[in-house]
């Protein structure tokens, strides 16, 4: 529906009728249609976590995940995260950025005395980085926002140790 109408002219009505389900329905399960997609963004950071546990703790493990989820749905990403969605999306879309980063800083041994300004400075880096990709219409492929973006981040985490 996003695809079709646009984020703003995506309405709880709109969503009810095409999931067939009623209004109490819906809001027994979320309080708006941000929260709607919200959770799918929990999902997302669940799914980025299992992928970043299974590569060892590779340092920024989980940044080839969450370009390849943003370059198999361009399009959606575009209009969910991107500059035309809503606030409370990117806000919640940067949180989690922001969760995933704080865990593999503190894995790269990056102490507490540091940690929130560099997650802070590499998440902020990395959703930009991800935005210009996704909005750009080059080939540019997942591996190489990948190795772009370990390649500018390694040196603020020799920094933060």
């Amino acid at each position: 529906m996003i695809l079709e109408r646009g984020w703003d002219r995506v309405t709880v009505r709109s969503v009810c009728d095409r999931a067939h389900v009623g209004r109490s329905t819906f809001y027994v399960h979320f309080a708006d249609k941000e929260d709607l997609l919200v959770g799918g963004l929990e999902h997302v950071r669940d799914d980025l976590r299992h992928r970043r546990a299974l590569s060892h703790a590779k340092p920024f493990g989980f940044v080839r995940g969450l370009a390849e989820h943003a370059d198999e749905s361009r399009r959606l990403f575009r209009a969910v995260i991107g500059k035309r969605s809503g606030l409370a999306v990117q806000r919640r879309f940067r949180e989690i950025v922001g969760e995933l980063m704080v865990d593999d800083l503190r894995d790269q041994g990056v102490g507490t005395a540091s940690l929130a300004t560099a997650s802070r400075f590499l998440s902020g880096a990395l959703v930009e980085l991800l935005f210009a990709w996704v909005e750009a219409r080059d080939n540019t492929g997942v591996l190489d926002v990948e190795c772009q973006f370990v390649r500018l981040a390694t040196p603020v985490v020799d920094a933060a140790r």
